[in-house]
């Protein structure tokens, strides 16, 4: 994400200015998605629930109502009031959840690991979908200025989205400082619209009654189910409330939704209803119609603004989680960029930017218009939220020590709901719904094949590895040759010999005089405390293992751990150090017990990693590969 705090900062806002800074914030960055809803979510589900017929009194008031109801329910009783409060140290998201819930269990759990990778593949999938949607409805408003725009639509639409995906690598830090102060213009946009439009028809005040809403879905059968699933248009980005917990905190985010957010967005649709009362022909661009002609052009600039902020909002969650899912080895090692030297939450990763921008592509020149999206829209963020709230009532009994019954009771109800959006979206599978879906299976098979092929590497590599203190003991009884300096050697397990170690004295025939067996670990936690970063044993005159910890949301960085290491008594000299990495050459195997298309995934995943010493920002010139050849 574009901003980041500390967790103390986060929660308790102590200072006003800082607690201020920080709502504004979240209203630039958390709201974006959520907040430009209004620009096709009304629109969209009350056209297909008049099915070509006029636009009825009914139809309006019951499409408003589920609105109304679904914001209540879904955005704030399940998010701000609920799961906010299941932070992760200070962090939030479903794979924040997710750790918190293993933590919770006291165990590893693979139900819960499922339902993580679940809910994080989908996401992913929904940060394709949404820079596509949004900035493609903004640029529409173009058709009302002018109808001879239509055919520069699509082709303006992808200009901006190429534009916006190409200035990542420099950073959001700039960007970021406008996100605020734009989205606080645009919110009272909506207010301003809505305002002055709802008395255009003030019954449509009505619909504040879930009568309207109840009757609406139990009279229209099918199609009542069907704009359950568009009106589930109004609360997409509702998760994104819980993944930007640790960027901005939980008093922030709840005082920018209740005290301008919702207010904005339920104004906003009622004025939408009570113009489409009144003259039933707006429905054709209920948002734009708010606004009179004079205004026009420049709404059509506020919203794709609007819309470019809520894009880069996915965007960057989406290359927050991604670093997630690498840390908790859900994945292989992407290459991360840091575009600021103070915000560690700022980052670039150049390969899922770019398939970001082909999918978000490829999206638009397939559906081409907002509408079409809006069907493959919603089924992702209904999985999420269904995700949420499962794995939510696993911390609220078990981590929260309330009984199973008392969790069920207030955790079940909101899950019915989240189940009926995701049932209702299931019915727009064929019209575009599967495309989320395509991009959450892609992304699971993935992480499955991963998690899969790194089990069966390491117990192939187990039962050729030697313990390590079997090996000291035969170096102690016949020593090799003794070279100054010291040998560090990564590994994943600290008692048995890296394979760097075997093949440096296989081949050199010498030993470091003294030799560190470096272990790297990923905590459960976003992050470690500094104190607890560095664990250092000696096991012999020449041997000594180091263990580092970082948390999830961290970014390994072992120079700079290592300078805690010489705080704690470990002296070396960093230009006398030489980092051992071994690089293996995969090869499949036909008793690898994957099946071969399997094998070849893997191997193609474990080439595409990025290589360690940049992981872990181990400096390139002190480094040795050692390189193996290892079957799968």
């Amino acid at each position: 994400m574009t901003v980041s705090v500390t967790s103390t900062e986060a929660h308790e806002g102590q200072a006003t200015s800082g607690f201020w800074a920080l709502t504004l914030g979240s209203i630039g960055v958390v709201f974006g998605d959520i907040g430009t809803s209004p620009l096709y979510a009304f629109r969209e589900a009350v056209t297909h629930a008049a099915a070509g017929e006029p636009v009825s009194r009914a139809i309006v008031l019951g499409v408003l109502s589920l609105i109304l109801w679904s914001l209540f329910i879904v955005v704030t009783a399940k998010y701000v009031l609920l799961l906010l409060r299941a932070d992760n140290h200070g962090e939030g998201g479903t794979l924040s959840l997710m750790a918190l819930g293993q933590r919770a269990m006291g165990r590893r759990s693979w139900a819960l690991l499922a339902l993580g990778v679940v809910g994080a593949s989908m996401f992913i999938g929904d940060s394709m979908i949404t820079p596509a949607i949004s900035v493609l409805s903004a640029v529409e408003g173009l058709k009302l200025v002018a109808p001879a725009l239509d055919h520069y639509v699509v082709p303006l639409t992808i200009f901006i989205l190429v534009l916006l995906f190409s200035v990542q690598s420099s950073g959001t830090a700039r960007v970021a400082s406008a996100f605020g102060p734009v989205m606080l213009v645009w919110f009272a946009t909506l207010t301003i619209l809505g305002l002055i439009h709802i008395s255009d028809d003030p019954s449509v005040l009505q619909a504040i009654n879930p009568y309207y809403a109840i009757q609406f879905v139990l009279s229209h059968g099918v199609i009542g189910l069907v704009t359950l699933g568009l009106v589930f248009l109004a609360v997409t980005g509702g998760e994104a409330l819980y993944a930007d917990l640790g960027h901005f905190g939980r008093k922030p985010i709840q005082t920018g939704w209740f005290y301008l957010v919702m207010p904005a967005l339920l104004i906003n649709y009622f004025g939408q209803g009570a113009l489409v009362l009144a003259n039933p022909a707006a429905i054709v661009s209920p948002f734009y119609r708010l606004a009179p002609d004079i205004l026009l052009l420049p709404l059509v600039v506020l919203a794709t603004a609007a819309t470019v902020i809520a894009s880069q909002a996915v965007i960057t969650g989406a290359y927050s989680l991604v670093r997630q899912a690498v840390q908790l080895g859900l994945l292989p090692r992407f290459e991360v960029r840091y575009t600021s030297e103070t915000h560690a939450g700022q980052i670039y990763l150049p390969r899922v930017n770019r398939l970001l921008l082909l999918g978000v592509i490829l999206l638009v020149l397939l559906f081409r218009t907002s509408s079409g999206l809006a069907s493959a829209y919603g089924i992702a963020v209904s999985t999420t939220m269904v995700v949420d709230g499962i794995m939510g009532f696993v911390v609220i009994w078990k981590l929260w020590n309330w009984r199973a019954a008392t969790a069920a009771a207030v955790i079940v109800p909101l899950v019915v709901v989240d189940m009926a959006f995701f049932t209702a979206n299931l019915l727009k599978l064929l019209e575009g719904a599967w495309v989320p879906l395509l991009f959450g299976v892609a992304m699971a098979v993935m992480i499955w094949t991963w998690r899969r092929g790194a089990a069966i590497l390491i117990a192939k590599t187990r039962r050729i590895e030697v313990p390590l203190i079997d090996l000291i003991k035969s170096l102690e009884k016949r020593p090799p040759h003794i070279v100054k300096g010291t040998a560090v050697f990564l590994t994943s397990d600290p008692n048995f010999v890296p394979t760097a170690l075997l093949h440096n004295l296989k081949h050199n025939k010498v030993l470091h005089e003294h030799n560190v067996i470096l272990t790297i670990e990923t905590a459960q936690t976003p992050r470690v405390d500094p104190a607890d970063r560095v664990k250092m044993d000696t096991i012999s005159e020449k041997f000594a293992t180091v263990r580092l910890r970082f948390g999830f949301m961290e970014s390994p960085n072992v120079p700079k751990a290592l300078v805690i290491a010489r705080k704690l008594g470990w002296q070396f000299d960093i230009m006398a150090t030489s980092f051992f990495v071994s690089r293996r050459s995969l090869k499949p195997s036909a008793q690898s017990g994957m099946p071969q298309w399997q094998d070849h995934l893997f191997i193609a995943m474990s080439r595409s990693a990025n290589d360690a010493t940049d992981y872990f920002q181990i400096p390139t010139g002190r480094v040795v590969e050692v390189g193996t050849q290892v079957t799968i």
